[in-house]
């Protein structure tokens, strides 16, 4: 009986223990697709600079006509 109790103790904890590490693994991997998206996921910042350039290209052609 004690022995049969003992194997039930033991499968437990390592049930326990598989359910933890991959509670930590999800979250690493979580954590870690975070910090790989790039910086410049907001691109709205590079419309001005390009609405400018072709402000002053078309400028550039007026003036040559």
């Amino acid at each position: 009986m004690d022995s049969m109790l003992g194997f039930a103790s033991l499968v437990i904890a390592t049930i326990l223990a598989l359910f933890a590490a991959l509670a930590l693994d999800w979250l690493l991997l979580k954590a870690a697709f975070v910090l790989m998206q790039p910086a410049t996921t907001d691109r709205s910042t590079s419309r001005p600079a390009l609405e400018s350039g072709v402000r002053m290209a078309a400028r550039a052609f007026g003036r040559g006509r």
